[in-house]
């Protein structure tokens, strides 16, 4: 990334209601499908080769909590919450650091695009508010099923970036550990992460040697 400020943002119209259910409720369905082709911006801005979409890295948080063992976390909870826990990056799209939008600003179009969806779109129906309640739970950040989704959330980009790493020798990856690994706080997803730089360390090792040899 060449530190450059990228153009500034343009978002689109939050969705303007018809007052019929069923056609409002199409309306967020399909706009589900902009999280399944949106690019991480991370990785477009780090010129990844065709970078995961942000539905792919949501999934494989759900995935990530079905694997744990604590007994104390109400695991259904923290699936449900990897999945929604970016939701709103549907309408604002994933806001980047670089593009200096600041952190009150982000999080007022995200919640207005959460209140577009919950009322506009689905008509404040029981299954939208849980949708609202567990995306609110993972902002707020207070509840240890937040606190652990939040602990996914940096894992799983941490194990992307290590599989980048892998798959592209893309060298310039080393912002994305900085920013995750020691920020976790659970314990088992602790774990996880010093498995993985480990693995990482593993990898380094086996390319310098393979540089070593070469050369000679």
């Amino acid at each position: 990334m060449d530190g450059t400020v990228p153009p500034k943002r343009i978002f689109p119209p939050l969705y303007t209601g018809t007052g019929e259910e069923g056609q409002d409720r199409l309306a967020f369905i399909h706009i589900l499908e902009r999280l399944k082709t949106q690019k991480r911006t991370g990785w477009v801005n780090h010129k990844v080769p065709n970078p995961e979409s942000i539905s792919d890295h949501m999934y494989r948080m759900a995935i990530l909590a079905m694997l744990t063992t604590d007994k104390t976390l109400d695991v259904s909870k923290c699936v449900m919450m990897a999945l929604v826990h970016d939701l709103a990056e549907a309408q604002v799209g994933d806001i980047a650091p670089n593009e200096k939008i600041p952190k009150a600003e982000k999080h007022k179009l995200e919640a207005d695009a959460m209140q577009n969806f919950v009322h506009t779109m689905l008509h404040n129906s029981p299954a939208a508010q849980r949708i609202e309640a567990l995306w609110q739970e993972y902002e707020q950040g207070e509840t240890p099923e937040a606190k652990f989704v939040k602990d996914l959330d940096r894992f799983e980009m941490a194990s992307q970036a290590l599989e980048y790493e892998r798959n592209h020798d893309i060298p310039t990856l080393q912002p994305f550990f900085d920013g995750s690994i020691p920020h976790l706080r659970h314990p088992e997803v602790q774990s996880w992460g010093k498995d993985l730089m480990k693995e990482r360390e593993q990898l380094q090792e086996s390319r310098s040697s393979t540089t070593s040899t070469s050369s000679t």
